[in-house]
């Protein structure tokens, strides 16, 4: 199994950053509240002990993905929009993070590698790339609530 934060493979890393991991906890943040009731953010930033204008920052992103509902004025907060098992840690990290591709060759937006007919050790990358997204997509926020996995 994968652990959390950083990966070490053959001398390189591969880190999921602080706003991927705290993107995460927002999200089962959210999930462990009542349904249908926005939760403040300050709420949630003292919960999880994260600063309020960095959760700011995540939140905007979860917001412009649709993953989450913003309300303002008196009883505003944040609320999920589908459930909590319909929700990956994939999907959210691919938002804050960007990409979770361990090598540049394989990246959304790479460009052509002239030596991908021939390279000995791209299998081995898509096969890591894989293993890493399979893992991450294979896992929902009402998993991480109720910890099953």
């Amino acid at each position: 199994m994968l652990p959390w934060g950083k990966i070490e493979w053959l001398g390189g890393i591969t880190m999921i950053s602080t706003k991927g991991r705290y993107a995460v906890r927002f999200m089962i943040d959210l999930a462990e509240q009542p349904e249908g009731y926005p939760v403040p953010l300050e709420d949630i930033a003292l919960r999880q002990e994260i600063s309020r204008k960095y959760l700011e920052t995540i939140v905007n992103l979860l917001v412009k993905a649709k993953l989450v509902k913003g309300a303002s004025g008196k009883g505003g907060g944040y609320r999920l929009l589908r459930k909590p098992s319909e929700y990956t840690v994939g999907e959210i990290l691919k938002i804050t993070e960007g990409t979770l591709a361990t090598v540049a060759c394989l990246d959304e937006d790479a460009d052509f590698c002239p030596r991908e007919k021939f390279c000995k050790t791209l299998p081995m990358w898509k096969k890591f790339d894989s293993i890493v997204h399979d893992f991450f997509y294979n896992i929902t926020i009402e998993d991480l609530v109720n910890r099953n996995i």
